[in-house]
């Protein structure tokens, strides 16, 4: 097994990176275009708190899906684990993470699991709050406490993006109205929540940092405050490995073997049961929403360092 150390993960960035040019950095995101499309950022901090990092860790980028995560643990911290998975299922889909027909199908016309668009939105018309804003300065709050990090902040022209570009999302929005799915029964506050919270700039030390959180067992890192607790942080890693990297998901249990999620501007957190988190950024995806060079290297990673939790 390699020893981890900042030289073995320059190897390992120096190695994947060439896996970017099979994917395409999407188009609608602001802050992000092709002249990003070969970087390569990894940053892992252990169970000790030692913290090794390569290529290009200081890039910032917004949370986009990865937020899904976030919201989760706190609609979970608010309602219960009863409460939230009567909006929606917890089953993985092998389909597109902003499907319709999906919805339309399941039992109930519930989302298939919180880490979907539908799923997320669902999830967010649970958090509590006496409006939008205060629900999402609870979140933001939130994010910032576990990450210790005040680069970690609300992009005006991210969100404005996410509005442009939301037909699809206000369909799902609207069509979980209709069904008495979302719990405060207005579509735009679920969406504008939604989001809000995808267009929080992180980078991948915020994500590591995410990741040792949630090894952690919702304990914050450093001070050992209980912030969420222990049972529904436990449902949150067990739905990210089997629904974390949308359709591609059971792919990546099988290769990789931990608890994962992605966004589509090429973030991925991971959390290693007992040993590390890790924050990725590599901004070039493939057609399911998943970062290509991001993927190798957690596969690398899982290879040489021994982190599948399947591992004899």
């Amino acid at each position: 097994m390699e020893k981890l150390s900042d030289q073995f993960m320059e190897e390992v960035v120096k190695a994947c990176r060439p896996y970017t040019s099979q994917g395409e950095v999407v188009d609608h995101i602001p802050g992000l275009d092709q002249s990003h499309a070969t970087d390569l950022g990894v940053t892992i901090i252990t169970q000790k708190g030692e913290i090794y990092s390569a290529g290009n860790d200081d890039s910032g980028f917004s949370l986009q899906s990865i937020s899904k995560v976030i919201i989760l643990l706190m609609a979970l911290e608010d309602f219960g684990k009863e409460v939230v998975f009567q909006k929606v299922g917890m089953e993985p889909t092998d389909d597109f993470f902003n499907s319709i027909s999906n919805l339309e199908d399941y039992e109930g016309h519930r989302p298939f699991n919180p880490l979907i668009n539908s799923g997320a939105i669902a999830t967010a018309s649970l958090v509590n709050g006496a409006s939008v804003e205060e629900r999402f300065e609870r979140i933001c709050s939130f994010l910032q406490t576990i990450t210790n990090d005040d680069r970690v902040k609300f992009n005006k022209e991210v969100y404005r993006s996410e509005i442009k570009n939301g037909a699809r999302n206000r369909s799902l929005a609207y069509f979980m109205e209709s069904t008495g799915i979302l719990s405060n029964k207005d579509a735009e506050e679920a969406l504008e929540l939604y989001y809000r919270v995808n267009s929080i700039d992180v980078n991948s030390l915020a994500l590591a940092k995410l990741g040792c959180f949630l090894i952690n067992h919702g304990r914050h890192f450093e001070s050992g405050e209980q912030l969420i607790q222990s049972h529904h942080v436990r449902t949150v890693k067990a739905i990210m490995l089997t629904s974390g990297m949308y359709n591609e998901s059971g792919t990546y249990a099988v290769e990789v073997g931990f608890p994962l999620k992605s966004g589509v501007s090429g973030g991925i957190v991971g959390a290693v049961p007992g040993r590390m988190g890790i924050g990725i950024i590599a901004p070039a995806i493939n057609k399911k929403g998943n970062s290509v060079a991001g993927g190798q290297v957690l596969r690398t990673l899982s290879d040489k360092l021994k982190l599948n939790i399947f591992h004899d």
